[in-house]
């Protein structure tokens, strides 16, 4: 399969960035103008400029201008300045249009091979597109995490830890770059670039709004999270995860989701104790994609437009290793397209998505087999030699 996919990649249309470059660019354009008059999330993203600017709470009801409520750092509101005093329709493209690019340049600049580049970009194409749709952040957060990691490749640990920071301070998902913390040959400048960056992003919105004022936010961002972790365990929208999965098939409430995020970490940082592997970048590179992995699968605010960090995550996982994959993983990235992909689209029978895959959360049944597939690998393959 994977020697059709490369003879696939090497026709002339689907081999040329610069086809993938309009297709990631139209894909912001189509969204725009199908969101217009339905683009909640970027008014709640627009009004944390403007409540900012008027000293306003960050996080309160504003139903007059939006439903929801904002769950973004106060830092945010610097980052979204430029397009929140843009008429509406520009900005909302823009915004598009910036995070969109953000993740193709991000995988471009990336050390994956050619092939990676073009699997990672045509595979994730409708992914993209679902995200664009709901205007989040999300696939700013899939950027960031792979450059946290490949500027730690290339031992450039101050940038690095600026990448890791942004995205703890906005969005707290970027916490998890400090899983690339042991590939850094630089420990001591990367925490100490850690800190700097804290400090800088710490500061930053007092520079324009005052530190009362920010440090109140900070505080109402703390209640604003606690208080949505309760929302999310049942909600339609919301917890789409392994641990929302798992509660909305259950017939129990009355449980803790430590019991299934303790045994994940573990899985998760046993391939850590596999010091000999460190020295293979498809090793290494399947650590990234277990993060991406990870952190939407164990996180009860995992929402469907954030799938686009798993699916970078699959699809470096499929061309990263030095064996042969096996019909079962291709079984499984089809899965994936299918259930996970396909499924909030009207590409999907209606009866399907309305009575299964949302009510149980299966948009991540794929991820969460293929990630269980991954960390197996992890403990027992050997990334260094190529194996049939």
């Amino acid at each position: 399969m994977i020697e059709k996919c490369r003879e696939f990649f090497s026709k002339p249309f689907f081999s040329d960035f610069r086809t993938l470059f309009g297709l990631w660019l139209l894909l912001p354009l189509i969204a725009a103008v199908m969101k217009l008059h339905s683009c909640n999330n970027f008014l709640i993203f627009r009004g944390v400029f403007w409540h900012a600017w008027n000293g306003t709470s960050l996080y309160a009801a504003y139903p007059a201008e939006y439903f929801d409520t904002n769950h973004y750092g106060p830092l945010f509101s610097l980052v979204i300045a430029p397009f929140a005093v843009m008429p509406l329709f520009v900005g909302l493209l823009l915004w598009l249009v910036a995070l969109s690019m953000f993740l193709y340049v991000a995988v471009r600049r990336s050390q994956l091979t050619r092939y990676q580049q073009l699997f990672v970009l045509w595979f994730c194409a409708h992914e993209l597109l679902t995200a664009l749709y709901m205007q989040q952040f999300n696939i700013a957060i899939a950027a960031i995490i792979l450059l946290s990691y490949y500027l730690i490749e290339r031992e450039r640990d101050l940038w690095a830890a600026f990448f890791i920071v942004f995205g703890t301070f906005v969005k707290l998902y970027g916490i998890v770059g400090l899983a690339f913390f042991f590939f850094s040959k630089h420990k001591g400048r990367f925490v100490a670039s850690l800190l700097f960056w804290a400090v800088v992003m710490l500061v930053a919105p007092m520079v324009f709004h005052g530190p009362d004022y920010v440090f109140s936010q900070y505080g109402e961002w703390y209640a604003s999270l606690s208080g949505k972790n309760e929302e999310n365990l049942y909600s339609m929208g919301q917890n789409i995860s392994l641990l929302g999965m798992v509660r909305k098939m259950l017939p129990i409430a009355a449980y803790s989701d430590l019991w299934l995020i303790v045994p994940g970490l573990l899985l998760f940082g046993l391939p850590y104790l596999r010091l000999s592997q460190y020295r293979c970048v498809a090793f290494r590179q399947t650590l990234l994609a277990s993060v991406l992995m990870f952190v939407v699968l164990f996180s009860t605010g995992s929402e469907s437009s954030g799938y686009i960090i798993c699916f970078v995550g699959i699809c470096i996982w499929y061309t990263c290793v030095p064996w042969r994959r096996t019909r079962w993983d291709v079984a499984l990235m089809v899965l994936a397209f299918v259930l996970s992909s396909l499924s909030p689209s009207d590409l999907f029978p209606a009866y399907l998505r309305r009575e299964w895959v949302q009510p149980y959360a299966l948009k991540a049944l794929p991820i969460t087999l293929i990630w269980l597939k991954l960390s197996y690998e992890m403990l027992v393959r050997n990334y260094g030699t190529v194996q049939k």
